[in-house]
């Protein structure tokens, strides 16, 4: 059993839902990005979301492309990712994943990339631009190292495509909660609980919902919804706007503590 198999297993026996923010790598810096990593799982995370910069933006939206920019800008290299884990894997209980392009990883190379992330301590990959009829080599990859190949389904993603989706990911499925790129909504879609509902009915795997969630009230309202929730922007602009590395890291603890207040309501 994965690491991540395993944390759903106990959120479920206690009837909890995972807290799941998302970061970016490199920004401002790889130490401040490790010392909120330690400080959000303390705060209450149960999986660390870690992505990887790139300069062709897939689904991102402003506020997370201008923080990939900013740590390309400053140089970013993949292996400061891999360094990173490898120091926090025995500091932190938290499972980590990046979420990396396809592109990235095919660069490196498919197997080569699943191991030096696992050896670095992450648990899995969410690869937003894989392709379902692309995912099968690297689903068998991963399932035979036990790392879980995290897919994505969208609100225009047919039903038996997303079947086909789920059939091909390990860990959890990302459901995307809105058409279009990431960032903070004030409203979701009114038909959001069925099509979650209908996704559950055709895969065991945990459906953690993503895109829109910018406050803790809306984390609130999907809770009941999902096994998960993805918070992204809304962490990334705080980070942001936090002059020092002291202010950064306070700033995401104390935002992903008011997220988990919300959700174990």
């Amino acid at each position: 059993m994965s690491s991540i198999d395993q944390l759903f297993s106990d959120l479920r026996s206690k009837n909890k839902k995972a807290l799941m923010p998302f970061l970016t790598a490199g920004d401002p810096d790889i130490a401040t990005t490790g010392a909120i990593i330690r400080a959000i799982g303390d705060a209450g995370a149960d999986l660390c979301e870690v992505g990887v910069p790139y300069s062709d933006p897939i689904a991102d939206g402003p506020v997370i492309q201008a923080s990939y920019q900013r740590a390309l800008d400053r140089k970013f290299k993949l292996q400061e990712i891999f360094e990173m884990g490898s120091e926090l894997k025995s500091e932190v209980a938290t499972p980590l994943v990046t979420m990396v392009s396809y592109a990235i990883i095919y660069r490196v190379g498919l197997a080569k990339y699943i191991a030096q992330a696992k050896a670095a301590g992450y648990a899995g990959a969410i690869v937003p631009d894989l392709l379902v009829e692309e995912a099968a080599e690297m689903s068998k990859i991963c399932a035979g190292e036990d790392f879980s190949l995290i897919q994505l389904v969208t609100p225009t993603t047919t039903r038996d495509r997303q079947v086909r989706i789920a059939e091909l990911s390990s860990g959890f499925l990302y459901y995307v909660s809105v058409t279009g790129i990431t960032g903070e909504r004030t409203a979701l879609p009114t038909d959001l609980v069925d099509n979650v509902g209908w996704l559950r009915e055709q895969t065991e795997l945990p459906i953690c919902i993503g895109f829109g969630i910018s406050s803790a009230e809306t984390a609130k309202q999907l809770a009941p919804v999902a096994d998960g929730l993805i918070v992204g922007s809304a962490l990334v602009r705080r980070i942001a706007a936090a002059e020092t590395q002291d202010a950064k890291v306070q700033a995401a603890a104390t935002f992903v503590k008011e997220l988990r207040v919300a959700i174990d309501e």
